[in-house]
Parts: structure tokens; sequence; C-alpha cells
């Protein structure tokens, strides 16, 4: 083989060699110390609120639907959206000629039925005179007494007929039931309302907007933990920045599914003494449903931290191995605290929690043990794996 052809092939290998290992120099994650390689947090005591969340909608306490039992054609209409009404005020007036008309007709066929109650007593009368003088049978008085009370009758049947219709006629007026705000209003002049099967809707009064509640949907993991006179706090889209406040009212046994999800109204009673919560406002609840004034907090981090170089064997063999002593009742976790340069697992029990940290049941930790919440050399040979891969 020719020399120089030779010589030409080493250097070549020799050049890809190096090359070689620049790039895997390049790429390959530098060693760190485990102090600078691992993320701590020290433990700490401090207080601590569960809580659990939903949407609701805000609404009155009492909002009393107003309806029509008679059917007209409204002829005038004195109240509007956000007035105020007193208990007994003028709402609405249907026009009354047919109801007038009826009433006049029983008031005539009333009339008629005392007519006839005179002259059925006048003949029972004179009958019972005759009888006695042996002028007229038995059967002929029986006729008059018979004839008698059905008079009797008929005058108690347009009586009532009379007062029916009277009534009637003084639902043409609508009324408010109680005193509050007018929330809304389903009809206009001129149009007519028919109450042949159900009660139509014409307003609806809120007794109070001083005292509102919401109504919220919580499934059925978190209802278990809800007890009436919990605290609350929401906050609605109007007023983005403020922190309104509540307590559990009552929660409602009776279960929507929907989708295989079952939920159930919890009610939160609220104080709205500025009036500027309004009816149907969307907002977002959070009922703290348990607290600790001076719990052992570790941070959610490091209960989700693994280290990326341990077996999970292995890993489980060190989890065995710790002791669990002075442990309460809550959900078995494991951290991770840097012993000899390496991370060591720990096992803990875990108590209540909100979305940031956790409290730390038993004495496998105390204050200021520092927890590893995360591995920064992971961390950068994944992002570098990344930048690799755009080219």
């Amino acid at each position: 083989m020719n020399t120089g052809l030779t010589k030409k092939i080493a250097i070549g290998l020799l050049l890809a060699a190096v090359g070689g290992a620049g790039i895997w120099w390049a790429v390959a994650p530098k060693k760190m110390s485990a102090t600078e390689r691992y993320a701590t947090t020290a433990v700490e005591r401090g207080a601590i609120t569960q809580t659990v969340s939903a949407n609701g909608t805000l609404n009155p306490v009492v909002l009393v639907s107003v309806g029509s039992q008679v059917s007209g054609i409204v002829e005038n209409i004195y109240a509007d959206f956000n007035d105020k009404v007193k208990a007994g005020q003028v709402l609405l007036k249907l026009n009354p000629a047919l109801n007038r008309a009826q009433l006049e007709q029983s008031e005539a066929n009333l009339a008629s039925a005392k007519s006839s109650l005179e002259l059925a007593k006048a003949n029972e009368t004179r009958n019972r005179d005759l009888y006695a003088k042996e002028y007229v049978t038995r059967q002929d008085l029986d006729a008059s007494i018979q004839a008698l009370k059905a008079a009797e009758a008929q005058v108690a049947l347009t009586r009532a007929q009379v007062a029916r219709d009277r009534t009637n006629l003084s639902y043409t007026v609508i009324r408010s039931p109680v005193s509050g705000v007018v929330v809304s209003r389903d009809v206009d002049v001129g149009q007519t309302v028919a109450a042949s099967f159900q009660t139509p809707t014409l307003f609806k009064i809120a007794q109070d907007l001083s005292k509102m509640q919401i109504d919220s949907s919580y499934a059925e993991a978190d209802v278990g933990s809800i007890r009436i006179g919990q605290p609350a706090d929401f906050r609605v889209d109007a007023f983005p920045n403020r922190v309104f406040h509540g307590v559990v009212h009552q929660v409602r046994l009776n279960p929507t599914t929907l989708q295989n999800v079952v939920t159930y109204d919890v009610v939160v009673s609220v104080d709205n003494p500025d009036k500027v919560l309004l009816p149907g406002m969307t907002a977002y609840v959070n009922i703290a449903v348990a607290q600790r004034k001076d719990a052992l907090l570790v941070p959610n981090a490091a209960l989700r931290f693994h280290p990326s170089d341990a077996s999970p064997q292995k890993d489980v063999r060190k989890h065995e191995a710790v002791k669990d002593e002075g442990q309460g009742s809550g959900t078995a976790g494991t951290v991770y605290v840097l012993k000899n340069g390496q991370p060591r697992p720990v096992r803990v029990m875990i108590g209540i929690t909100d979305s940031r940290m956790s409290e730390v049941l038993g004495n496998n930790l105390k204050p200021g043990d520092k927890v590893i919440v995360s591995d920064r050399q992971a961390a950068q040979a994944a992002s570098e794996r990344r930048g690799m891969r755009l080219f």
C-alpha cells in the first residue's frame, strides 16, 4: 500500500476521534458537586390551610316569582327592572272585561236563586198549613220541603260562584307579595297572559340583596370534608382584585350526575351590605376544610422529587429501611435529604396540604432539615438535549 495514502488515512481517523471527543465533551453533562447539583429548602413551621375549590352562582336568598292565576291582556305595567317595591304594591293590571262580565252573570244567577228560594219557602209554609187541615197529602208536603232545600242549596252554590268570580276579578290586579327589588320583568303591555295550564311568571323579586347565597357544585371526592359553618373565600370577575367572604350554610343531599360525574350543591351564605354583588355573577369559591397554626411544613416540590439516577428497586429497599417513628395518621410520602453527598429517602406521613406546602406528621423530620426540591444537573442535561435536537 502507498505509504502516503496510509498516512492520510491515519491522520483522518485521528481527527475524527478528536472531533468526536470534542463533541462528547461539549454535550456531556458537567459533573457538579452535591451542593451545586441539588436545590434544597429548609423544613419550617408555620400556618397552613387546606381548601377545596369549585365554581358557583350568586343568587338572592329569597327570590319570589310573581305570576298570574287568571288569563288576560296586559293593560298597564307599574314596575320595571331594578325598581324597589313594597309588599302589596300594584305591579301590573290585566284587562278585566271578561272577569267582570263573569261576575255580573254570577250575581244575576244568585238573584234568580234567591227568588226561587222565597217561592219555595212560601210553598212549604202553605203546604204545611194545608196538611194540618188534611187538605193535601203527606207526599205534597214532602215535595215542598224537598223543593225548599234544593232552593237553599242553589243559593249557596251561586253565592260561591259569585265569590269565585269576584276573586278572579281581583286577580287581574297583580300585587307584590314581598318587599324587595325587581330583578326580572317578563311581560309587556298588550301581551296576552295565558294561565290555562300553568302559572306564567311575570316578575321576579329579590327580597333582600344585602343577603346573598352561592350555589356551588362540589365533586363527591371533596364534599366529604365540607361541614356547615366552615369559612369560604371567593372572587368574582367583576372585582378580580377583591376577596369576599362567606360561610357554608348547607350541603344539599340531592346529587347531580352529569357524564358519570357526581356533584353536590353546597350553599354558601354571603353578606352583601354594599350590594356590589349582583344575582347571576359567577363565583370562584374556596372552602377552608382544615387549618393548622403551627405545622411542620415541606414544599410540595420536595414530595414530587425523585433522583434521576436511582433505580426504582433500589429506592424501594431504601424506603423500607427508613424507620417510621412517631407518625400520625395521614398519607405516606417520601422526601430526600442530602447525607454524605447523596440523596437519602425519608419516609413521612402527610397531613393537610395546599397548592404550595404540605404538613408533615411524626418525628422523621425536624425544623431546619434541608429537603431536595430539584436536580439542577438533570435539568441542565435535559435542556442541552433539547438544544441538540434543534440541529
